[in-house]
């Protein structure tokens, strides 16, 4: 899909936006500091009631927060990869399985809810553009019908017994009454979560910030280009572009789907497929030059932790 979709743009004008916009297009690594420093904190809000003695610190977390996306982003994982990487994360700072295992589900859950509420705010700025076509409708049945998704996930985990459900489903291959316990733990454990309310307002708050904040990337990008929007334009691409991805969340990298997004968003607020694609392709480098040294980083990490384990036998 990305293929056809740089071949059926003009490659010229997509180059020649990037040329125009030049090297202060790096200056989208370190401004993505502030994404991961507010999804930091909203990981430290829900970590706060196992985390009294603070083994687990904020630029820590800021560290697992960066390793995490760049796992998410870069590697084939189905966008789960980075949830299973930061729980192996807290365990390294000895905070139980269980506590660890709460903290992402409840975060990957917020992601979702925040995702919505941010998409809801480009559906609201797109409706005051471009309210009555057919793209429109379309994009808002679309939101409509995936919104009970995230409530119904929220449900059956406040008030089913998904773990345990699973675990007898699988006994059969699996056999270990320990994963029985564990999963009834978990259950515990993820309720209790989810009756501290101000801690899951706090983090999602923060998460939907960040969300707000990448909009940013695409204003910079369209105004270095030399085709300055608004506001509400990046904020309409934006959204556009991580409902995309967030639904296509099996395709390694949204490859394809983050250009189809925007070139989606784009022909909404008349603008044009190169100056669209220019902006993912900015994103994409963006991508690689943050998540290739936090890879780095933990596979360093990874190897110390092995030749030390080694070492003991």
């Amino acid at each position: 899909m990305m293929i056809a979709l740089l071949v059926r743009a003009d490659i010229g004008g997509i180059v020649l936006a990037l040329r125009v916009a030049g090297w202060r297009l790096l200056w989208l690594v370190p401004y993505r500091a502030v994404f991961f420093l507010l999804y930091a904190l909203g990981w430290d809000a829900l970590l706060r009631p196992y985390n009294r003695s603070r083994q687990v610190g904020l630029p820590y977390l800021f560290w697992a927060t960066s390793v995490r996306e760049a796992v998410d982003r870069l590697l084939p994982v189905a966008s789960i990869g980075g949830g299973v990487v930061g729980v192996r994360m807290l365990r390294w700072r000895n905070l139980g399985t269980v506590p660890a295992s709460v903290s992402v589900i409840l975060e990957i859950l917020l992601t979702l809810a925040a995702l919505y509420g941010f998409i809801a705010v480009g559906l609201v700025l797109l409706f005051g553009r471009d309210g009555s076509s057919e793209n429109y409708h379309r994009l808002l049945w679309a939101f409509l019908c995936t919104l009970p998704v995230p409530a119904v996930t929220l449900l059956l985990l406040r008030y089913g017994s998904v773990f345990s459900w699973a675990h007898r489903l699988l006994r059969p291959l699996v056999g270990e009454r320990v994963l029985a316990e564990g999963a009834g733990a978990l259950e515990d454990a993820l309720r209790a979560a989810m009756a501290r309310r101000t801690n899951l307002f706090v983090s999602g708050t923060l998460q939907w910030l960040a969300m707000m904040s990448a909009a940013f990337e695409v204003w910079l990008v369209m105004r270095l280009s030399g085709h300055p929007v608004g506001v509400d334009e990046a904020l309409i691409l934006e959204s556009l572009m991580q409902a995309a991805r967030h639904l296509a969340f099996f395709v390694p990298g949204g490859l394809g789907v983050q250009e189809a997004g925007l070139l989606l968003a784009g022909h909404a607020i008349g603008i044009s497929a190169e100056l669209a694609l220019a902006v993912s392709m900015a994103k994409r480098l963006r991508e690689v030059l943050c998540g290739l040294p936090p890879l780095a980083s933990w596979q360093w990490m990874e190897i110390r932790r092995l030749r030390r384990d080694a070492g003991r036998q």
